[in-house]
């Protein structure tokens, strides 16, 4: 019970206590003490409901919350289940309304290198087809990624500055596949974002950005 419900309470006790040690209290005031200590267990009982309503409605805000909160992690778990959804082209959808295809690194490169390969101008040629085709009036983006090991043998200072080089590289090759300059970037990502694997993470990813 609160502080306060109990000096009202206390405060009823007393006035009736005092009543009741005196012998000559006329019976006027009597009454009146006795109106005036049921008002006081009135207001003390209304302040008793009160306070339980109040613990009840704590109670129903905390269920809430946690019902929300399991409701939260369930729809979370749903989304985070849910497969991209396939763009033209053999792009995936991602978040931010971007379309975007994943290259691993060992298809575009040699090991440490920044120099494309054969087999991996073949598959851009393929990308740049689709771009040109599906994608064409929209900006484009390449996104050079590395594993988060750092760089002892390439001769490379950091995994940025690999990640920059690669993608640059990618960047001027589907420039002269008649990719336009002016709608083309790149950027180094370094190991941001890493997969599951070190060989998942070493990546190239070419996205397009289908709204602006």
């Amino acid at each position: 019970m609160s502080q306060r419900v109990r000096m009202i309470g206390l405060a009823a006790a007393g006035l009736l206590l005092g009543l009741a040690g005196c012998q000559t209290v006329p019976q006027s005031e009597y009454d009146a003490a006795i109106a005036e200590n049921n008002e006081l267990r009135s207001r003390r009982d209304d302040l008793v409901d009160r306070l339980n309503q109040s613990e009840a409605d704590k109670l129903d805000l905390q269920r809430n919350n946690t019902q929300l909160a399991q409701e939260n992690l369930r729809l979370q778990g749903q989304l985070n289940q849910q497969p991209q959804q396939a763009a033209p082209g053999g792009f995936q959808m991602r978040a931010g309304e971007e379309a975007v295809v994943t290259l691993a690194s060992d298809v575009l490169f040699a090991s440490g290198k920044a120099d494309l390969t054969s087999q991996g101008k073949s598959r851009l040629n393929e990308i740049a087809s689709v771009i040109q085709s599906q994608y064409a009036g929209m900006g484009v983006r390449v996104e050079g990624y590395t594993d988060s090991d750092p760089i002892r043998k390439s001769g490379w200072k950091t995994n940025e500055r690999l990640s920059a080089e690669r993608a640059m590289s990618v960047e001027a090759y589907l420039v002269t596949r008649g990719i336009p300059a002016d709608r083309i970037y790149s950027a180094a990502m370094g190991s941001a974002n890493r997969k599951n694997t070190k060989a998942a993470s070493r990546r190239v990813e070419i996205v397009i950005v289908t709204r602006g």
